[in-house]
């Protein structure tokens, strides 16, 4: 039999006493919350914790990041990857600061609420969940791949359970006010203490590999034009010769994070 109360309070007390200090953790703020979330997406802990604290120290709220140049917001991001995640942040904080903050103040339940995050730019379940359990401290099921494996771990579920299945299961057992530590508890102990290599638990993805893929073509692009603002698109042939550069910039463009005109590569702004 599977003492549920008894794991999670040994999980708990762990947490309490060895539980990682991380900027996101120091705040009750859905802004900061929010931000840390997106560039956690596929990112190591360790990397992301200058980034945020930059970020945070020159965008401290939807208001500033609203206004933001295109350029100075993907100089923020160079280096965490898919550029489009920061677009997308900006344009969540100009829903936000058109007023959709205080739509979400008339929502009477988390559940409505969740539903209402979900209609902004770049907020997806995930993160909206993250936002209701970190901020709020809502019973809400957080589950990322750390959390995933302890659930299975733990609990004796099958591997092949079904994310929603998952769901369902994960939010009858958080426990009432805790949510906020408890998912903290669990990502530390799927972090540090049950690994996929301990636990020989697969993660449901696999990021794809970075070199020679046509993320680092777009990386590359946005770093040269940071720097000097403008780029041709023969040197973006003459570095990466066996890529379709013409796909890939045709993709950015659509995306409006560069503008073309004359063979000659902009930011878009």
């Amino acid at each position: 039999m599977i003492h549920i109360t008894k794991i999670q309070n040994n999980i708990l007390s762990r947490y309490k006493t060895h539980g990682r200090t991380l900027p996101r953790r120091k705040t009750r703020d859905p802004y900061a919350i929010h931000v840390s979330e997106i560039m956690l997406q596929q990112t190591q802990v360790e990397r992301v914790i200058p980034y945020f604290h930059q970020w945070m120290k020159d965008f401290p709220d939807y208001a500033s990041l609203a206004k933001a140049s295109k350029v100075d917001l993907l100089k923020h991001w160079s280096g965490l990857g898919f550029n489009s995640r920061a677009l997308r942040l900006q344009q969540c904080a100009k829903k936000m600061v058109e007023g959709w903050s205080l739509r979400l103040l008339r929502v009477e339940s988390w559940k409505a609420t969740r539903d209402e995050l979900q209609k902004l730019p770049g907020i997806g379940p995930y993160t909206s969940a993250a936002i209701m359990a970190f901020a709020r401290n809502k019973e809400v099921p957080v589950i990322d791949t750390n959390i995933r494996r302890v659930l299975i771990f733990l609990f004796k579920l099958p591997e092949t359970i079904i994310s929603k299945e998952l769901e369902v299961f994960a939010e009858k057992i958080i426990p009432k006010w805790k949510s906020r530590d408890r998912h903290n508890a669990l990502m530390d102990y799927g972090a540090l203490e049950l690994t996929a290599k301990k636990t020989k638990i697969k993660s449901l993805s696999k990021q794809s590999k970075f070199e020679w893929s046509d993320r680092q073509v777009r990386g590359w692009v946005l770093k040269k034009m940071i720097k000097d603002e403008e780029l041709r698109i023969k040197d973006v042939g003459e570095e990466f010769p066996h890529k379709n550069i013409k796909n890939i910039l045709e993709g950015m463009k659509k995306e409006w994070l560069i503008h073309i005109k004359k063979w000659i590569i902009t930011i878009a702004e």
